[in-house]
């Protein structure tokens, strides 16, 4: 909160409104998505609007998408959606939703949780999993990390892949042939 960066925080099914979620105390600078409703967070001086919808449960079966907020006229429109997207990446398919409702909703870009591996699934608009921060077993190799976008004229120019992991998975083929031991075989 040094710096007060606004901070939009959706809950998804790992940390979906509970008991323990009510009693955090968070700083001033974080905004937290309704769970009982979709909602608009509106920055005017950056002519943006952050739509989305916190779990209000761990498991959400319905598509939250049609019921999400019309796009603000002028402004630059980004969903916030915890998705399984139809069980991509073997994830449960939480708030199931397809890409065609996503494009149809007329928003500039979708920030999607929930899968995590990293990929951009359609570029007009922008519709993005970013991954986790961090990987948290050996299945989930490579840099994890968020998406800086960059905006102009409420216009994506930019799309930045930022590592944020701390601990990198990787899976490595060792030749162990020639090892006469087990020991040999761990050096």
């Amino acid at each position: 909160n040094k710096v007060d960066i606004p901070v939009y925080l959706l809950h998804g099914n790992h940390d979906a409104e509970s008991q323990i979620t009510k009693r955090l105390d968070l700083p001033g600078n974080v905004h937290v998505f309704n769970s009982r409703k979709p909602e608009t967070f509106q920055l005017s001086e950056l002519n943006l609007a952050l739509h989305g919808w916190s779990f209000r449960q761990r498991d959400v079966t319905d598509n939250l998408v049609p019921d999400y907020p019309a796009p603000m006229a002028g402004a630059f429109n980004i969903g916030v959606l915890h998705t399984g997207l139809g069980g991509m990446g073997e994830h449960a398919n939480y708030a199931p939703c397809s890409l065609e409702d996503l494009v149809n909703k007329g928003y500039d870009y979708w920030a999607l949780g929930h899968v995590h591996q990293a990929q951009i699934l359609h570029e007009r608009p922008r519709i993005v999993f970013p991954g986790n921060l961090q990987g948290r077993h050996v299945r989930e190799t490579g840099a994890k990390g968020a998406c800086l976008v960059t905006v102009e004229d409420n216009d994506i120019v930019d799309l930045l892949s930022v590592p944020c992991d701390v601990v990198r998975w990787a899976v490595l083929s060792v030749p162990v042939n020639d090892a006469d031991s087990m020991g040999q075989v761990t050096d």
